[in-house]
């Protein structure tokens, strides 16, 4: 069963505005998918031509997974560290 809309007695059904605003997360949706497309191809592209990543992107990336590991290791030696604090003090 799908709602009615709402009548109103002072609306004409006429657009005051088009919402359709690049920039929105509903804008042009078509584009996007062949941007992507076209970015998976041209990565394809690169991998067989044998050259995927440069020197720069190659640090970035392998930065971002040390970063990536430095704050797993974090969170599980903070919630160690907290479990044996909370343990000390149930056995005091």
């Amino acid at each position: 069963m799908a709602r009615e809309r709402k009548q109103y007695d002072d609306d004409d059904g006429r657009t005051i505005v088009d919402m359709n605003v690049e920039g929105m997360p509903w804008y042009d949706k078509s584009i996007r998918k062949v941007n992507k497309q076209k970015a998976k191809q041209e990565l394809k592209e690169k991998i067989a031509s044998g050259d995927a990543l440069t020197t720069r992107e190659t640090i970035r990336y392998t930065f971002y997974s040390i970063l990536a590991a430095l704050t797993v290791l974090g969170i599980v030696g903070g919630g160690c560290i907290l479990f044996i604090l909370f343990l000390l003090l149930i056995w005091r």
